[in-house]
C-alpha cells in the first residue's frame, strides 16, 4: 500500500496500541473522551488503523468493508435511541486489505472479505474520540481463535504493516464482568476488589513486558475469571504484543500505559507499544 513518509518518533513507525473501548456511553463520559483525545491527538497521522476488537470472531479470518465509507454495526441493544444515530464516515482501506492477504497468505492463510460487514462498536466507540474528522481509512479484521498463542503470532504475521504508516490497535477491555456494571452507583464508583487486583497486575505485567504472564494470563493474575468470565475482550491484547514484540524490545521502556482508572467498575487502562 502507498505509505505516508513522515516521521513516527525514533522508531520510524507508529506504535500498536490495546485501548478499552467502553459502551456506546463512553461517549457522555467527560474524562475518558477527553484521555482518548488527547491520546489521538498525541499520535502521529497514520496512513490506515488496523483493528481487532473483541466484538468480531469470525473464522476462517476476514476483514471488513473496503468500498467507499465503512458502514458501523450498531452491536448492542437497550440504548437510547442516539446512540443508534452516531455516525463515523471512515474511508475503507482496500489497500491495507491486500497487505493484510499477503502477510496471511505467507503463512499458508487465506484472508475472508465481508462487504457487508461494517465496524462495530469497539472499533468506531474509541476512533470517533481518536480521530474524529474520520479521515483515516479504517479496515476491521476478525480474531479466528481466542487461544492467546494464536492470537499472539497472528499479531507477530501482522508486524510487517507498521512500516507502512499502519496503526494496530487490539480493542478489549483490561477488566470486563459485566455482572459489576452498576448504572445507579455512577462511572466513577470505587471498582470491585477482583477489578482493581487484576488491573495492579496487568500494570505491572504488560509495563515490564512479560508476554509469558500475559498469554496465561488464567493461571498467572489474581481474580482472573472474575475479571474475564470469557476472554475475548482480553483477547485483542496477544495480537497488539504480537506485533509489538516483533518490531522489537517488550519492556519499561517501550510500554506506556496510556489511560488508567475505572468506569463502573471495569478497568478502563489501556497501552501503547513503541
Amino acid at each position: 500500500m502507498t505509505t505516508d513518509t513522515a516521521p513516527r518518533g525514533t522508531s520510524g513507525r507508529p506504535p500498536v496500541l490495546y485501548l478499552s473501548h467502553g459502551a456506546p456511553p463512553l461517549a457522555d463520559d467527560a474524562t475518558w473522551t477527553r484521555e482518548l483525545g488527547a491520546w489521538g491527538t498525541d499520535l502521529d497521522k497514520p496512513a490506515a488503523v488496523l483493528m481487532v476488537s473483541a466484538h468480531w470472531e469470525l473464522a476462517p479470518i476476514a476483514v471488513s468493508a473496503t468500498s467507499g465509507d465503512v458502514p458501523l454495526l450498531y452491536d448492542f441493544w437497550g440504548f437510547p435511541q442516539h446512540y443508534y444515530e452516531v455516525t463515523y464516515d471512515a474511508p475503507g482501506a482496500p489497500a491495507l486489505a491486500r497487505s493484510v492477504a499477503q502477510l496471511l497468505a505467507g503463512a499458508g492463510e487465506q484472508l475472508h472479505q465481508d462487504p457487508a460487514r461494517g465496524l462495530d462498536h469497539g472499533a468506531y466507540v474509541p476512533l470517533k474520540e481518536m480521530f474524529p474528522e474520520a479521515d483515516v481509512p479504517v479496515l476491521q479484521l476478525s480474531m479466528p481463535t481466542l487461544d492467546p498463542q494464536r492470537l499472539f503470532a497472528l499479531g507477530q504475521r501482522l508486524a510487517p504493516l507498521r512500516d507502512e504508516n499502519v496503526l494496530i490497535v487490539g480493542s478489549g477491555f483490561t477488566t470486563h464482568n459485566l455482572s459489576w456494571f452498576n448504572p445507579s452507583a455512577g462511572p466513577d464508583a470505587a471498582p470491585p476488589t477482583p477489578s482493581s487486583e487484576f488491573d495492579h497486575w496487568a500494570a505491572e505485567a504488560v509495563g515490564r513486558g512479560d508476554v509469558d504472564a500475559v498469554l496465561d494470563f488464567l493461571a498467572k493474575a489474581p481474580a482472573a475469571r472474575e475479571a474475564h468470565p470469557r476472554t475475548e475482550h482480553w483477547a485483542p491484547l496477544y495480537v497488539a504484543l504480537g506485533a509489538a514484540a516483533a518490531s522489537g524490545t517488550l519492556d519499561a521502556d517501550t510500554v506506556d500505559s496510556v489511560i488508567d482508572g475505572f468506569w463502573f467498575g471495569l478497568s478502563k487502562r489501556s497501552w501503547q507499544f513503541s
